[in-house]
C-alpha cells in the first residue's frame, strides 16, 4: 500500500523547511555557525579602537570564532565589555590574553587570543585578559613624537641662536670678520706659494734626494750586517764602565791633586829662585859658570885626544 502524503503534511513540512532556511540565513548573515556548539567568553577593555560586531576571532592565525556584541558596562564606569563567540572547541588556558589588532592598513579590527601557561583551561562564560596592540598611527606618532620634541627643540635653539647673532654681529665685527677673511685668503695663496717653491725643490733635488735615501739605507744595512759586533763593543765599553766603576777613581784623583800642588809647591820655589834649578832660572851667574866649566871641559877632553902622553904614560919593564 502506498504511503500517501497529505496536503497537511507538505504544508508543515514546507513551514518546517522555512523557518530552518530563516535560522540559517540569518546566522549565516551574522557568520555564525549553528552546526556546532559555540563558547561564550568575555572581554574588557577601556577602549576598542573601532572594534566592531562580527569581527574575526583568531588563535595562532586560524579563525575560531567572532564578535558577538560590543557594549559597555552597564555600571556606566565607561568601560566597554565584548562578547567572543568561540566556535572551535581549541582548548584556551585561562590566562590567556584577548588583543585588539588591527588585520590591515585600513584599520580593520579583529582579536587575537594569545594562548597562556596556565594548566586551566577558560570555561563557557569565563572573562579573559584583555590588550590592545598599538595601531599604525600610534606606532608612527611613538617614534615620531621624541623627533618633533627635538625638532622643536633645535629651532627655539637656533631662534635664539639667531637673534644672539643678529646683536653680536654688528658693523665693527662685521667689517673685523671682512678683513679676518682677508688676512685668510692671503694666508692660503701664501701657503700655495710655499708648495709651489717645495714642488719645485724636491723636483730639482730629486736625484739628491735619491742619492741620500740609498747613503741612508746604506747605512742601515751595514749596521744590521755589524749588529754582533756592535754588540761586542757595546759589551766591552760596559765592562769598562763596570771596571772603572770598581777602580778607586776617587783615590786615583786625590793622589793626582796632591802631586799637583807638591809641583806648584815646587814652581813656587824655584820662581823664587830657592834651590839649584831656581838659582840656575832667577841667576845667570850660575849658568855662566856652568857654561865656562863645560867649554874647559870640552877643551881639555879635546886636549886628551890630541895629546894622550901628556896624561898617560907606559913603561915597559
Amino acid at each position: 500500500m502506498a504511503l500517501r502524503i497529505t496536503k497537511e503534511f507538505k504544508i508543515g513540512f514546507i513551514f518546517i523547511l522555512a523557518a530552518f532556511l530563516l535560522v540559517w540565513g540569518f546566522s549565516f548573515l551574522k557568520k555564525q555557525n549553528v552546526f556546532f556548539n559555540e563558547r561564550v567568553m568575555y572581554a574588557v577593555y577601556q577602549n576598542v579602537s573601532g572594534l566592531e560586531t562580527s569581527g574575526p576571532i583568531f588563535i595562532n592565525g586560524v579563525k575560531v570564532g567572532q564578535i558577538g556584541k560590543v557594549y559597555f558596562d552597564p555600571n556606566m564606569s565607561g568601560e566597554i565589555i565584548v562578547r567572543l563567540i568561540l566556535t572551535h572547541n581549541f582548548p584556551i588556558p585561562s590566562n590567556s590574553v584577548a588583543q585588539i589588532f588591527s588585520v590591515d592598513l585600513m584599520g580593520s579590527k579583529a582579536v587575537d587570543i594569545i594562548l597562556g601557561s596556565s594548566e586551566l583551561m577558560a570555561q563557557n562564560g569565563d572573562t579573559l585578559l584583555s590588550d590592545v596592540e598599538a595601531s599604525l598611527k600610534d606606532a608612527v606618532n611613538q617614534q615620531i613624537l621624541p623627533l618633533k620634541l627635538k625638532a622643536e627643540d633645535l629651532l627655539s635653539s637656533l631662534d635664539t641662536m639667531v637673534v644672539a647673532i643678529q646683536d653680536v654681529f654688528n658693523k665693527d665685527i662685521r667689517e673685523d670678520l671682512t678683513a679676518s677673511i682677508r688676512s685668510i685668503r692671503q694666508t692660503f695663496k701664501n701657503l700655495e706659494s710655499t708648495t709651489q717653491s717645495l714642488d719645485t725643490l724636491v723636483l730639482t733635488q730629486s736625484s739628491r734626494l735619491a742619492s741620500i735615501i740609498y747613503n741612508i739605507d746604506m747605512i742601515t744595512r751595514n749596521l744590521s750586517n755589524n749588529s754582533q759586533e756592535i754588540d761586542r763593543v757595546l759589551n766591552n765599553l760596559a765592562s769598562i764602565s763596570d771596571t772603572l766603576a770598581q777602580a778607586n777613581i776617587s783615590g786615583i784623583f786625590q793622589n793626582i791633586n796632591t802631586t799637583v800642588n807638591n809641583l806648584a809647591v815646587i814652581l813656587e820655589k824655584v820662581e823664587q829662585g830657592q834651590g839649584t834649578l831656581g838659582m840656575l832660572i832667577q841667576d845667570d851667574k850660575l849658568y855662566k859658570e856652568l857654561e865656562k866649566s863645560a867649554y874647559e871641559l870640552n877643551r881639555l877632553m879635546e886636549d886628551i885626544r890630541l895629546n894622550p902622553k901628556r896624561y898617560v904614560r907606559f913603561s915597559v919593564f
